[in-house]
């Protein structure tokens, strides 16, 4: 039990090269598409920008809900990349790469589930 923060680290790392690939590589079409409604439907950049980072949220959620069985789990996945995601781009305004990106992601959403492993 005390490797599961990294387990879950892990996954969340998968489930988001999994939501890249599926978004950007699979279904772009329908991505843009559904971009350009969201936009139509909201009154800014920056409203369209925080409903994409809550759906992708929400698909971390389900993703991780399953692997783990367990919905704590993934509601804490899911609430941890949102966090790092919306804070990134609003504090860190300096382009980041992918590499850059993804050990941004996985050093704190490690960091994270340590400390709910300590706590719990």
């Amino acid at each position: 039990m005390d490797l599961l923060w990294f387990y879950v680290a892990i996954a969340l790392a998968v489930s988001d090269m999994l939501h890249t690939l599926i978004m950007w590589k699979i279904a772009d079409n329908f991505y843009i598409l559904l971009g350009g409604l969201i936009s139509e439907m909201v009154n800014t950049p920056l409203q369209t920008w925080l409903v994409h980072e809550i759906l992708e949220a929400v698909f971390h959620f389900i993703i991780m809900s399953l692997v783990f069985l367990n919905l704590k789990i993934g509601l804490f996945a899911a609430l941890i990349h949102l966090v790092i995601d919306v804070g990134h781009n609003l504090l860190i305004k300096k382009h980041i790469n992918e590499i850059e990106h993804r050990a941004l992601h996985f050093v704190i959403e490690s960091i994270f589930f340590i400390i709910i492993t300590i706590i719990v």
